[in-house]
């Protein structure tokens, strides 16, 4: 079909979902971006936020911490630090990323104070975007 694309999420831990995908809206390190079937390549560093996927007309979101997205022509693959679906993230697992990103940013060397600062601020963003702050 030539208005999809082939679409991975993946994770250290697990394949988090492999599909056609419409459209797949990425949260870039130096801004949002649209990916969709026959789009340029570009490959791009994730900053935490909400990913998400259309397929067959349906939205599929996950939260995801960092990482890298590969687009190309023919598809999306997202190499995530750590992502998990929305409908599994609690106010609890939200509390603990936000903890580690705080243990960061307090244990970092102030030439990487200011990188921590942002991972902890956007953190604290993602959470509020779901409604877990």
């Amino acid at each position: 079909m030539a208005d999809t694309m082939q679409f991975d999420l993946v994770s250290p831990e697990r394949m988090l979902l492999s599909t056609q995908a419409s459209e797949v809206q990425i949260p870039g390190a130096e801004g949002d971006l649209t990916a969709m079937a026959g789009h340029s390549p570009v490959i791009t560093t994730l900053r935490p936020g909400i990913l998400k996927v259309i397929s067959n007309g349906q939205a599929t979101e996950f939260a995801v911490t960092g990482g890298f997205a590969e687009i190309s022509p023919e598809g999306v693959t997202v190499m995530a630090e750590r992502s998990l679906p929305r409908a599994e993230m609690t106010a609890e697992v939200m509390k603990d990323w936000v903890a580690e990103a705080r243990e960061v940013h307090t244990n970092a060397h102030p030439t990487v104070a200011d990188d921590a600062a942002k991972l902890l601020s956007d953190m604290v963003a993602m959470g509020g975007h779901i409604g877990l702050d």
